[in-house]
């Protein structure tokens, strides 16, 4: 049950990236929409670790790794 809901958290947040960057309300360099979906997709794939499930590990482990990749990149570039 806590799984489910925790998965279901993962997807909301990549859902909620993708929303709001389509919506021109966060730009796809935006640190808020890269962590959104490095915390998402960092979710489920580890969700499709336990589950066996190899699509879905290569398509989120993948989506992890870009975001986590964009995000530090991102982060790196900030003055200060």
């Amino acid at each position: 049950m806590i799984g489910q809901v925790v998965s279901l958290a993962g997807a909301a947040l990549i859902l909620a990236a993708f929303a709001a960057q389509q919506a021109q309300r966060w730009k796809p360099t935006d640190l808020v929409y890269l962590a959104f979906n490095f915390a998402g997709a960092a979710i489920l794939a580890y969700f499709a670790v336990l589950a066996g499930n190899l699509g879905l590990i290569v398509l989120e482990g993948s989506w992890a790794v870009i975001s986590l990749w964009s995000l530090s990149r991102a982060l790196l570039a900030r003055p200060g």
